[in-house]
């Protein structure tokens, strides 16, 4: 319980093939990139800002 099989998979893909069509999954793709792009983007500046103020004795 709890492993993907490739049956599981192939299954969910087609699952997914038929909910959104062949058009819509790039796009969809290319959102969850971005989005995750902009999520890693958004911590490094965190952590630079935190590192900064550190440094600085604020």
């Amino acid at each position: 319980m709890g492993k993907l099989g490739p049956t599981e998979i192939i299954l969910i893909l087609a699952i997914v093939l038929l909910l959104f069509g062949g058009k819509k999954i790039p796009e969809l793709m290319r959102g969850i990139g971005k989005g995750v792009k902009s999520f890693k983007d958004g911590i490094k500046d965190e952590d630079t800002d935190t590192k900064s103020d550190t440094n600085t004795g604020k």
